[in-house]
C-alpha cells in the first residue's frame, strides 16, 4: 500500500483552506504557497509512506529532459528512500550489476531475466538510498519506507513478476522507453552517512539534498521555535510522538502521520512536544546554502558533505 502525503488529492484538515485538496490549493495560490522559486502548478515535492507485501515492479524513471520531450512536458522523477521498518531477509534491487552493457540489459529484459542483472541488497532500518533518474530499481516485500521525490508519476515498468491488474490481465510494460532512459553507468547510492548535529530542541540529521528535494530527520525533545522560510514552502511529516503547534492565534495538536505545510509567509510559531517527536522535514533546497555551508560551519568532513549533497 501507499500513503501519498503531498499528492494532488491530499486534503487539508485545518486552516483557511480546510476541506480543499492540495492540487486545488496549488493551482489557486501558486507561488503564495510554493514560494517564489517554484514555477510549476503542482506542489513541488511528493512524499509517501510505502508498505510492501510483495515485489514491486522492476522500473525506471526518466529525467526532466526526456520527460519534457516524451511525456507532454512533464517533470521527470528523482527520488530517495528512507527505511523505517525492515522484516528479516527483506531485499531490494538497485542498479545494474557492474560491467552490464546496454545490450546485455536489453537482452535480459527481452528474455525475462531482468532481476538477475540487478544488484540485490538487504536494507537496514535508518538506511537511506538515493535513486536518480535512470536507475533501475525494485522494492521487495517486508518494508516500510518514507519516499521523497519529484511530484511526477511517470514510471516505466520493465518487468512485473507476473502481476495481474484489477482487470485480471498483466499490467502494461514500457520496455522501449524504459530501455531508452536506463543509465547503466549509475552506481547504487545507498547507506548514506548519518550526519547528526545537536540542536537546542534535540538533534537533526542531514539526510540528503539535491536540486529537487532535501530531507532532514529531526528528534524534538524540547520546544522548537520556527517560522516560515522566506522563499519556499516546507513540510513536516510526523513519524512518532505527540504535541502541539502554537501560533499567535492559538494552538493545534499533532499526532503521528500528520503532515504540516509551512507556506513562505508563515509567521513565527512553536513546536511543543508532549512526547519526544520524530519528524521528517522536506523542501526544495538551495543545496549550497541549506546543506553544504551549514555542514561546513558544523565542522563536518568534506567527504561526508559530498556524500549527502547532489548537484
Amino acid at each position: 500500500g501507499e500513503v501519498w502525503l503531498t499528492g494532488d488529492e491530499a486534503r487539508f484538515l485545518n486552516g483557511p483552506v480546510a476541506g480543499l485538496m492540495l492540487g486545488e490549493v496549488s493551482r489557486e495560490f501558486g507561488r503564495a504557497l510554493h514560494g517564489q522559486a517554484w514555477n510549476g502548478q503542482r506542489f513541488p515535492i511528493l512524499a509517501k509512506y510505502l508498505f510492501t507485501s510483495d515485489w514491486l515492479s522492476i522500473q525506471v524513471h526518466p529525467d526532466d529532459e526526456y520527460a519534457g520531450r516524451h511525456e507532454a512536458g512533464s517533470f521527470g522523477k528523482c527520488e530517495m528512500w528512507y527505511f523505517l521498518a525492515v522484516e528479516r531477509k527483506a531485499a531490494c534491487l538497485l542498479g545494474l550489476k557492474p560491467r552490464t552493457s546496454r545490450e546485455d540489459w536489453r537482452q535480459a529484459v527481452a528474455q525475462g531475466r531482468a532481476a538477475g542483472s540487478l544488484q540485490l541488497f538487504h536494507p537496514r532500518v535508518g538506511e537511506s538510498v538515493y535513486v536518480p533518474p535512470g536507475t533501475v530499481h525494485a522494492l521487495g516485500p517486508g518494508l516500510v519506507l518514507f519516499e521523497v521525490e519529484q511530484n511526477s508519476d511517470i514510471t516505466y515498468r520493465l518487468h512485473d513478476f507476473g502481476r495481474l491488474g484489477a482487470d485480471g490481465k498483466p499490467r502494461p510494460l514500457h520496455v522501449d522507453r524504459g530501455l531508452a532512459v536506463t543509465r547503466p553507468e549509475l552506481k547504487a547510492e545507498r547507506n548514506l552517512p548519518r550526519i547528526k548535529v545537536e540542536e537546542p530542541f534535540g538533534w537533526r540529521r542531514y539526510v540528503l539534498a539535491c536540486p529537487h528535494f532535501a530531507l532532514e530527520e529531526w528528534h524534538v525533545k524540547r520546544q522548537a521555535a520556527l517560522e516560515g522560510h522566506a522563499e519556499r514552502v516546507e513540510c513536516l511529516a510526523v513519524v512518532s510522538g505527540q504535541g502541539r503547534i502554537e501560533t499567535a492565534a492559538g494552538w493545534l495538536a499533532y499526532d503521528p502521520a500528520d503532515t504540516w505545510l509551512i507556506p513562505p509567509a508563515t509567521p513565527p510559531f512553536r513546536l511543543v512536544p508532549e512526547r519526544t517527536t520524530r519528524l521528517f522535514r522536506f523542501y526544495v533546497p538551495d543545496v549550497d546554502r541549506d546543506f553544504r555551508q551549514r555542514l561546513v560551519e558544523r565542522g563536518v568532513k568534506p567527504a561526508l558533505i559530498c556524500a549527502v549533497c547532489r548537484d
